[in-house]
This record gives structure tokens, sequence and C-alpha cells, in this order.
């Protein structure tokens, strides 16, 4: 699963979770944004209950401890980056399933993907890495 969209590989992703780097990344930005914390505190690997948890009710609580907060997820942009598998053809509808998931206006939250051209490891296909920002507002 990347970006709440299962993306055929002959290769997966390790995690507590289920190792969506792509939705984490946009958990990690909007709790940020909203001076929460990050993942690993609000989703310890510590805790069980979270061993193998769906990135999307991730997503879900991550929009939820931002709106307890007064803030509402104005727009967020994520950008994977891996060599393999190739992201682009599932960029959309990542980013459609990414706001569906956190309960927002389609729109409101882009995905984009890059390679390294054979840099590092995500460009030795060893990993997916992926950033993200968020815009929060108060909500009115």
């Amino acid at each position: 699963m990347l970006g709440c969209v299962e993306v055929p590989s002959d290769r997966g992703l390790e995690g507590h979770s289920d190792g969506d780097v792509v939705t984490h990344a946009l958990c990690d930005a909007i709790l940020g944004a909203a001076g929460a914390g990050d993942l690993g505190r609000h989703f310890p690997s510590s805790a069980g209950q979270w061993r193998g948890a769906s990135g999307q009710i991730l997503l879900a609580r991550s929009v939820e401890i931002a709106a307890e907060g007064g803030l509402l997820v104005v727009s967020a942009q994520v950008v994977a980056i891996a060599e393999h598998p190739r992201l682009a053809p599932h960029v959309e509808t990542m980013a459609k399933m990414l706001a569906g998931a956190a309960g927002l206006d389609p729109g409101t939250i882009t995905v984009g993907a890059t390679s390294t051209d054979g840099l590092g490891f995500a460009g030795r296909g060893e990993g997916i890495a992926a950033t993200a920002v968020a815009l929060l507002a108060p909500i009115s």
C-alpha cells in the first residue's frame, strides 16, 4: 500500500503498521503542523494495537487530532521518492484516496512522485521515502 492504494510490485514494504510511507509522511506533516508531535507519539510501535494498522486509520485519526486542536487541513502535498515501482500512474488515485480517508475535499491533497536516478537507498531499490507538507488553519 502506498497512498492508500495497492500498487502492484514484486517487492513490499515493512513497517509496524502497514508500511505505507506515503500516508505516514502525510500524517507526520499534519501532526507536525498542528503542533501535535509525530506518528511515533500517537501510534507507537510499542503499542500492539497499531501492528498492521491501515494508514487510512492513522490518517483519519491524525486529522481528528488536528481538529481537536482547532485546526483544519487546508492543503497538503506528498512526494514519494522511489525507483521501483513507477508511481506516476498512481498519484491521482492516491490523492483521491488520501483525501477520502482524511475526510477532505478532493483536490485538498496532491501527490507527486520522483526518483533519485539510482542514488541512495531509494535509488538502489532498498526502500521508498516520502516527504510531505501540510497547511492548517483555524476552524471557523
